[in-house]
Formats: C-alpha cells, sequence, structure tokens
C-alpha cells in the first residue's frame, strides 16, 4: 500500500503489510492402497471405487464440526455397541453405520426414522422394538443397536454380503435386490445407485478411516475432549409411574437427567402393562 500522508506520519507506518499465513495448509488426505470392510475386500483398484472413497475422505476430513462431535461421542457410544455387534455376530464395522445414520445421536429424520439406528414407526416392532404411548425403544441405543443386528443378519443371509446388507440399510433388501437384477451385476461396487446408496458405504467406510486414526486426518482429541461412558445403577419398574420428575427426585436425580439416561420414556410419565417390567437407569453422580 502506498502512502500519500505527510512524511512524519508515513515514517511510522511501513509502505507494505505483510501477513503470516497463521493456518495449517490444506492438504488432500491420503487414500488407502488396500482396504477391507466387513471382512470383504474393497476394489481399489476398480473403475470409480478409489475416488468414491477420496470424495468422502476429503469431505469427512474437513467438515471439521461434524467429524468431530463424532469422535467425542464414539468414546461414550462405541463401548456400548461393539460387545452388542460382536454377541450377535456382526462385523464390528457396523458401528460406523450408526454415525453415517445418526452421528450418535438420538436423531429422527424428515421421514420419521428415529434414533441411533434411524428405524421407522412401522418397522420396528417387526425387529423388537416397543412403541407405545409412553415407551419408544428406537430410543434405546442397546436394544435399538440389537434389532439392527437383526436386520442386518437377515439381509446378509439374502445376499451373502455385508456390504450389500449395509446398502440395503439405506435403500431396502428390495431395492438392493431389484438393482442387482436390473443390471446383471453382483456386487455393490458395481452397481449403478441413487446418489444416497452410491454415497452411503463409501461415506462408512471413509468415516472408518477418519475416526481410527484420527491424527492421520489432522484430529487431536485428548482423553479430556470426549465424552466419558454414562454411569448409572438400575431399577426395575412393574408398575406405572404417573409423575417422573417426582420418580426422578425420590431417586436423588432430575427428570433431565432421567430422560437423558432413559430417553426411550417419551412422556412424563410412563405406562407399565400388567406383567410388564421395564428397567430404568438412574444416574450416578461422580
Amino acid at each position: 500500500m502506498a502512502w500519500t500522508a505527510n512524511t512524519t506520519e508515513a515514517s511510522k507506518v511501513p509502505e507494505f503489510a505483510v501477513v503470516t499465513p497463521r493456518h495449517a495448509p490444506v492438504i488432500a488426505p491420503a487414500v488407502p492402497g488396500e482396504l477391507t470392510l466387513f471382512g470383504e475386500p474393497v476394489p481399489m483398484h476398480d473403475f470409480g471405487v478409489r475416488e468414491a472413497l477420496d470424495m468422502e475422505l476429503v469431505v469427512n476430513t474437513y467438515r471439521h464440526s461434524s467429524t468431530i462431535l463424532y469422535l467425542k461421542r464414539a468414546s461414550r457410544w462405541f463401548p456400548v455397541i461393539e460387545p452388542i455387534l460382536a454377541e450377535e455376530g456382526v462385523p464390528e464395522d457396523f458401528k460406523y453405520l450408526a454415525v453415517i445414520e445418526s452421528g450418535l445421536s438420538q436423531a429422527v429424520s424428515s421421514a420419521g426414522a428415529t434414533g441411533f439406528w434411524q428405524f421407522m414407526k412401522g418397522t420396528a416392532p417387526e425387529f423388537g422394538l416397543e412403541v407405545s404411548g409412553t415407551v419408544d425403544e428406537r430410543y434405546h441405543v442397546e436394544k435399538s443397536t440389537r434389532a439392527a443386528c437383526a436386520y442386518l443378519k437377515k439381509a446378509q443371509a439374502r445376499f451373502g454380503s455385508w456390504v450389500l446388507a449395509a446398502a440395503s440399510y439405506n435403500m431396502g433388501q428390495a431395492g438392493v435386490e431389484n438393482a442387482l437384477d436390473d443390471q446383471h451385476v453382483q456386487t455393490y461396487w458395481d452397481l449403478h445407485l441413487n446418489s444416497e446408496t452410491a454415497r452411503y458405504v463409501y461415506r462408512l467406510l471413509a468415516l472408518r478411516e477418519v475416526m481410527e486414526t484420527p491424527e492421520r486426518y489432522g484430529f487431536h482429541l485428548s482423553s479430556k475432549d470426549v465424552y466419558s461412558p454414562l454411569v448409572y445403577d438400575k431399577v426395575d419398574v412393574t408398575t406405572s409411574v404417573t409423575d417422573l420428575s417426582t420418580f426422578a427426585l425420590d431417586h436423588h436425580t432430575t427428570l433431565r437427567e432421567l430422560k437423558a439416561f432413559n430417553p426411550w420414556m417419551r412422556k412424563d410419565y410412563l405406562e407399565v402393562p400388567t406383567g410388564k417390567r421395564y428397567e430404568v437407569r438412574i444416574p450416578v453422580q461422580p
């Protein structure tokens, strides 16, 4: 910048201002050379596969706020989800399906899909989830994880592929079967699909890479940055509760905390049918 002020004033200011960049350089994230997903090989050398994964790695590396929240929440919820997947015989990689479905939050989609695993109200009972006036187990992380496992095992038995089972979680089993038949191919990687499902498995794969090696992609979180697992006691409730606020106070907590630990309780009261039992979690103060 050239200055035209008098000599005395101009001498106080440098003729040119030099600005030193303060931000780290923006670089393209590395794309792994060889990968498997759910124990199945990813054909990284097939047309379009590497570039599709590259796009999702770029998106999830530089969508900082969302990816940081996923990493924070994973510290709390992956220890809950992983043992259930193991018990059900479902590959551990499927924990990332909950990340792409809901961001590990009690999300509700515009279509009404709900919870970590995004079950629709009409589909939930088919997989053992109760949806009633005061209870919605789509919000119950453990029970909805088992329900998701039931769906995925059923899909894997149908297609003989966990990758296709994952794709069907987005577009339905009939949709995947029709696409395979119409296009005369046998794998997800060869399918021409709608944009959402075409990105679905690649997004899961990219998030697995980022979340398993976050420092490689520029994310540096300490143990103080992430969310701790919930600590609670359990009480069995076998009769209806007319006022959960009073119930909470009687158990040395608040309604806010009680609902946070038991999001499946959808009202400020709880109806318990005869012979039914609900396990309610009571927060333990640190």
